[in-house]
C-alpha cells in the first residue's frame, strides 16, 4: 500500500514524497529510520492525490523510460560539483530531488534515494533504471570501489557532454543535404503539377509529333496529378519496407551499415565519429580502472554504427584469447594505422588512456573537418544538380515551339 507523507529531516527540512508499506506503523517507521520526522501521513499516494495534471507523470514505467542527454548531463555535473564541495551523497540526492521539476526524473531520483537509505550502493539503484547506460553505471561503480565517486561524476559529465556535441555536429551536417534534396524534389513537384499542365493545353492541338523528352515530362505530369496517391502509397511502402527490412534483417542492416562508410563524404564522418566515441569511452572507462575486457565491451555498445561495433567486437575477442589490442586491430581496415600505432605505444608504455584520449581529440578533428568538407561541397554540387533539373524541364517544354516556329516559318 501507498501512503503520502510530510516530513522533516535532521536540518529542518520539509520533505514530501510516498513510501510503500504494508501498514502506517511501518510507514512512520520506515521514515524515521532515514532520519525523517513525519509530520502528516495518509493512504494513496497515487494519481488521486489532486496533482495537477500538468504535473503528472504521463511517461509510463520510469523503469524503463529514457532519460535525456542534457538531463543526464545535468545530474552529472550537478551531483559532480556538490560532491567536490564536501556535501555528502544523501545531502546531495536530497537537494537535486528538491529542485527537479520534470516529475518522472524526480520520481527516479526519489526511488534511487530510497534505495540508497535501504543499503544499496549508488551504482546498484542506478542500475533500476534503463534510462541511465551502462557506460555510466560502471564508471560510478569504479568511483565508488576508489572512493572518487566526486571524479566519476565529472567524467560522466565530460562524456555526454562530447557526445552531445558530437551528435549535434552529424546532426548538422546531415540536415543541410537534406535541405537540398527535399528543395530538389519540391522544384521537381513544382514544375510537374503546374508548370507542364499548362503547356500540355497548347501542345493538344499542334499536329506535329512532340520530342521524346517533351512526351515523357507530359506523360510524368499526367500521371503525378492523376494518380499521386499511387506515388504516396509507393513511396511509403518502399521506406516502410527498408526500415523494417533493416530492423529485422541482421545481414541486411550489416550491408547498409558498411555501405555508409563507403559513401564519398558521408561516410568519413560516420566513421570517424564512430571511433572517436569509442576512444574516448575507452579511455575513460581504463582510467576509471576498469578491466579492458569490461571497458572495451561497454565502449561497443556505444558505436553507433552496428559494422563498426562488429569489428569491435572481433578485436574484443580476439583480445580475450590474449591477443594485443594493436594486433587484433590490425586486421581490420576499418581501424585507421595512425590508431593501431598509437594504441601499440600506449600499451607498450602502460599509458593506453592517454593514446586513447589523444586520438579520440583527433577523430573528433576530422570530424569537424569532414563535415564543414561537406558543407562546402554540397552548395556546388547541388546547385549544378538543381540547375541540370531546371534546365532538363525547361528545354522540354520548350523544344516543340522551335519545332512550331520552323514549321510557321
Amino acid at each position: 500500500m501507498k501512503y503520502k507523507y510530510t516530513a522533516m529531516n535532521s536540518k529542518n527540512q520539509k520533505k514530501e514524497g510516498t513510501i510503500e508499506a504494508s501498514s502506517q506503523t511501518e510507514a512512520i517507521a520506515n521514515l524515521r529510520s532515514r532520519g525523517l520526522i513525519v509530520q502528516d501521513i495518509s493512504e494513496g499516494g497515487g494519481g488521486s492525490s489532486g496533482e495537477s495534471i500538468w504535473n503528472m507523470d504521463l511517461g509510463g514505467d520510469i523503469h524503463t523510460r529514457k532519460i535525456k542527454p542534457k538531463k543526464l548531463l545535468m545530474l552529472f555535473n550537478q551531483m559532480g560539483m556538490m560532491m567536490k564541495a564536501g556535501i555528502n551523497l544523501s545531502m546531495s540526492m536530497d537537494i537535486m530531488i528538491q529542485t527537479e521539476k520534470d516529475i518522472g526524473m524526480k520520481k527516479i531520483l526519489q526511488e534511487i534515494n530510497e534505495n540508497l537509505y535501504s543499503g544499496f550502493t549508488l551504482s546498484q539503484a542506478m542500475r533500476n533504471f534503463a534510462g541511465f547506460p551502462g557506460v555510466y553505471l560502471s564508471i560510478i561503480e569504479a568511483g565508488e570501489a576508489n572512493g572518487r565517486i566526486d571524479s566519476a561524476f565529472e567524467q560522466c559529465a565530460l562524456i555526454c557532454k562530447k557526445s552531445m556535441a558530437l551528435s549535434s555536429k552529424i546532426k548538422s551536417a546531415m540536415m543541410y543535404p537534406i535541405f537540398l534534396i527535399v528543395l530538389v524534389i519540391g522544384v521537381i513537384i513544382i514544375f510537374t503539377v503546374f508548370v507542364i499542365p499548362r503547356f500540355s493545353g497548347v501542345y493538344s492541338g499542334f499536329g506535329a509529333e512532340l520530342p521524346a523528352i517533351t512526351q515523357v515530362l507530359l506523360d510524368f505530369s499526367n500521371f503525378l496529378i492523376n494518380y499521386w496517391f499511387v506515388t504516396i502509397v509507393v513511396v511509403a511502402a518502399i521506406v516502410f519496407g527498408f526500415i523494417m527490412l533493416k530492423k529485422h534483417n541482421d545481414q541486411f542492416a550489416m550491408l547498409v551499415a558498411e555501405y555508409l562508410l563507403k559513401i564519398p563524404l558521408v561516410g568519413p564522418i560516420i566513421r570517424q565519429s564512430s571511433l572517436a566515441r569509442f576512444c574516448r569511452l575507452m579511455s575513460t572507462l581504463t582510467d576509471a580502472g576498469i578491466p579492458i575486457h569490461r571497458a572495451m565491451a561497454l565502449a561497443r555498445d556505444a558505436v553507433p554504427n552496428i559494422y563498426v561495433k562488429e569489428k569491435v567486437q572481433a578485436v574484443l575477442e580476439d583480445v580475450q584469447i590474449g591477443v594485443t589490442i594493436n594486433e587484433a586491430m590490425a586486421k581490420h581496415p576499418v581501424f585507421d594505422s595512425i590508431l593501431v600505432s598509437m594504441i601499440r605505444v600506449g600499451e607498450e608504455s602502460g599509458m593506453l588512456g592517454d593514446s586513447l584520449m589523444k586520438m579520440a581529440d583527433l577523430f573528433e578533428t576530422q570530424t569537424d573537418e569532414s563535415t564543414q568538407k561537406l558543407t562546402d561541397s554540397m552548395t556546388p554540387i547541388m546547385t549544378v544538380v538543381i540547375g541540370g533539373v531546371v534546365g532538363v524541364l525547361v528545354v522540354g517544354m520548350y523544344m516543340p515551339m522551335f519545332g512550331m516556329y520552323s514549321i510557321i516559318k
